[in-house]
């Protein structure tokens, strides 16, 4: 169903200095489970301005090259990230030129910066008053992710292993987003070789695109995306600038289950999925947190989560 993001309405008026605005009780029972809308009051901050922007860009490429990443040209709903042509002008005069060049830029670790990283603490102390403080002690790694995207590109189908909190900034864009239990969609078998070996393993299938919920995003809306929620982007007839605001867990169990059934599979077996096979899963954990950090050492890699 598509939709413009209506005003989510707070179930009480929230607090002076608020930067997340949501219906407290939607966000207790979807958090983490299912998308959900909101808003936010970070549109109008200087630091999302495009000339910001291309300083930020610029020093992210100079020291820390592996966190920039921008394609240029048509891009299927379908298409495999590693597929995509680079662009050719360097990050920063892309962004000077984005109206034109058809791109899509991808910061990551924008909290490197100090700017960034104070509405990062900002965004944070929200989640963590709406969520609860205990939550706090769950998240090992929290980021702000900055995407720049030229008028009418699409940003691919995928799923993400972050927790994520997506703020529109500038320009308006269509978000469709699918739940994650719906195995019509996301088979668990593309789910275990996500976390396994092809992070390109989420397969769109057009015909099922009336699963989506489709919604237009504007400046001062979000959305939030559960872990593994699959969705996919088209930006409108304009340069769009989002900020993804995100955490992973420090419970790799659902990572780790996933792996274990992808092994598993291999040897021919049908294992149950994740958090539905009974006690098999306290035995499954261990095997393939074990086995994939080995295949990793192997492969010459440090292990991960």
């Amino acid at each position: 169903m598509s939709q413009t993001m209506s005003r989510p309405r707070p179930a009480t008026t929230p607090a002076p200095g608020r930067t997340l605005i949501c219906d407290p009780l939607v966000f207790r029972e979807k958090f983490d489970r299912e998308h959900f809308l909101l808003e936010h009051t970070l549109a109008s901050e200087p630091v999302f301005q495009l000339p910001r922007l291309v300083e930020l860009a610029s020093a992210t490429a100079a020291s820390r090259p592996a966190d920039v990443y921008y394609d240029a040209g048509d891009i299927g709903i379908g298409q495999r990230w590693d597929t995509a042509t680079s662009g050719s002008l360097p990050v920063d005069e892309t962004i000077r030129n984005i109206e034109t060049q058809g791109a899509w830029i991808v910061l990551w670790r924008a909290e490197q910066d100090p700017a960034y990283a104070k509405l990062l603490n900002r965004v944070m102390s929200d989640i963590l008053e709406l969520a609860g403080h205990e939550l706090e002690r769950l998240i090992k790694k929290r980021e702000v992710i900055l995407f720049i995207t030229s008028p009418n590109r699409v940003t691919s189908y995928h799923i993400d292993r972050e927790c994520n909190f997506l703020l529109q900034i500038q320009g308006r864009k269509q978000i469709s987003v699918f739940r994650r239990e719906d195995r019509d969609v996301l088979p668990e078998e593309e789910i275990e070789r996500f976390w396994t070996t092809d992070h390109n393993a989420p397969a769109y299938r057009e015909a099922l695109q009336d699963h989506a919920d489709e919604f237009t995003l504007e400046p001062g809306n979000g959305i939030h995306i559960p872990v593994n929620g699959p969705h996919w982007l088209r930006n409108g007839d304009n340069v769009s600038i989002s900020a993804s605001f995100n955490f992973q867990f420090h419970d790799s169990v659902r990572a780790d289950l996933y792996r274990a059934n992808y092994f598993l599979r291999k040897f021919g077996l049908h294992p149950a999925p994740p958090f539905k096979g009974g006690g098999h899963d306290a035995l499954k954990q261990p095997f393939g947190a074990a086995i994939y950090k080995a295949r990793q050492l192997y492969r010459g890699r440090g292990p991960r989560d």
